[in-house]
């Protein structure tokens, strides 16, 4: 801001405070006026918040998300409010870069979540399988109403060599399939347990399995389709954009890999999106490969694709996403494949001046993906997947987004219908005695939430 521009403004401030100064006052003041202005105005510029450094820019992101969710079991119901999910919740991301030189950048991604009821680790408020209760803790840090870091990492970008990031971020698989989703219904609509996960099935008897585990990702984290979906401590390569078409890779310590490969365009007037990733995990910390009955680290495989397509002049749109997971012990203890379909049409359409309206149907498949719980950490238990056994999870449901475009804002109300049933469970909940089948207590809900960015 120029001299004479913030000589102004304090002038400005005086007069409104009511304060006159006279003609001869001024002149009483002497030649010191302006220098003791001007360190006031340098005290004052000391201590607003900058942009960065003279070298470093800094942009400040986020969103604020909340949900209030009418569910029932089949034996319970009631009303919860609570955040997004870890990962999905509210949180406020820096992002910083800086100029090295023509075409060539460095940065860094600092993002904290807030979590004060995480819907990952929400539950009927009984004492179930995480026993969190409707205020549980940050699915990264255990911690209820907890601060914590989702992202922490640099990067070196070339413009035409790519990218490099070094830090706690997502991996290259991290949604790979679902990320596509353009149609605006991404946040409440999607393959991820974000709502139910942590919640107990009813109706299995002595058993105790949760919703995020009747399909689950054992030793990848996340559920459904969201098998390795938490961010990790890694190295990322992600290649420049090349007619539409970008690659990206990634390692984690001891050990995870992938391999990620997107598309976006436009055809004839179709919006088309498209990406695959394949990983590997290996990682004592995710598998509970310390259990001896697992004869070591199981070696576990993830693909997943996704393709979105929306024809614009209509609004009108589909998507369809694919997982298959597959573990395989040393001594071939809880081995299984587990696939997961999730499909979604809708339409997208303007009908108002506050922004898009959005209509959606969703349904979701999951095969073979059950896992109990109950023993899991203890006797190495897999539930109806690792006992031999069969387990199909069905999610179908529908929804309405309305678009704020004023307020950069989404709201919603969604429904929702999910389904279990398996065979091969043991009659005691575990793995080792007469197995039975069972069928659970549909559970459902209607959720009516928000989102606004800033």
């Amino acid at each position: 801001m120029k001299k004479h521009n913030l000589y102004a403004l304090v002038a400005a401030g005086l007069l409104a405070s009511g304060m006159s100064v006279s003609s001869a006052s001024a002149a009483d003041l002497g030649g010191n006026c302006c220098a003791d202005l001007e360190e006031r105005i340098a005290e004052l510029e000391a201590t607003t918040a900058r942009k960065g450094n003279r070298k470093v820019s800094l942009t400040v992101s986020g969103w604020v998300g909340q949900q209030v969710t009418f569910w029932d079991d089949g034996v319970e119901s009631n009303t919860y409010v609570h955040d997004l999910g870890s990962t999905l919740g509210s949180h406020v991301k820096f992002t910083g870069s800086a100029q090295i030189s023509p075409g060539w950048s460095a940065g860094y991604v600092l993002q904290l979540e807030a979590i004060g009821s995480d819907g990952l680790t929400t539950d009927q408020g009984t004492a179930g399988v995480l026993g969190n209760g409707p205020d549980g803790p940050g699915a990264l840090t255990g911690v209820a109403n907890s601060v914590q870091t989702l992202q922490s990492y640099w990067f070196i970008k070339s413009d035409q060599l790519g990218k490099v990031s070094v830090g706690k971020q997502s991996q290259a698989s991290d949604n790979t399939a679902i990320l596509v989703d353009g149609s605006g219904s991404l946040v409440p609509a999607n393959w991820v347990a974000y709502d139910t996960n942590a919640f107990a099935v009813r109706g299995l008897g002595a058993g105790t399995m949760i919703w995020g585990g009747t399909q689950g990702c054992f030793g990848m984290g996340g559920a459904w389709g969201d098998c390795n979906g938490l961010t990790q401590n890694v190295v990322r390569y992600d290649s420049p954009t090349f007619g539409g078409f970008s690659i990206s890779a990634s390692w984690g310590e001891d050990d995870m890999w992938d391999v990620a490969g997107r598309y976006a365009g436009e055809w004839a007037g179709f919006k088309v999106a498209a990406a695959a990733a394949y990983n590997e995990v290996t990682d004592n910390r995710y598998n509970q490969g310390t259990l001896a009955s697992l004869g070591g680290n199981p070696d576990m495989d993830y693909f997943q694709a996704g393709l979105f397509v929306m024809h614009v002049p209509t609004g009108l749109f589909g998507l369809v996403n694919y997982g298959d997971l597959d573990v395989d012990a040393a001594n071939g203890a809880g081995a299984y494949d587990a696939q997961t379909w999730y499909g979604k049409i809708g339409l997208r359409s303007r009908l108002s001046a506050l922004g898009h309206t959005v209509f959606y149907g969703e349904y979701l498949n999951g095969q073979d993906g059950a896992i109990d719980l109950q023993f899991l950490g203890t006797t190495g238990a897999y539930g109806v997947a690792g006992n031999g056994g069969s387990s199909e999870l069905e999610v179908w449901g529908g929804g309405i987004v309305q678009e704020v475009d004023a307020a950069a804002m989404s709201v919603w109300v969604k429904y929702r219908h999910m389904s279990f049933d398996a065979t091969g469970v043991d009659a005691g909940g575990g793995i080792g005695g007469a197995t039975v089948g069972v069928s659970a207590e549909d559970f459902q809900y209607v959720g009516v939430g928000g989102l606004i960015n800033f």
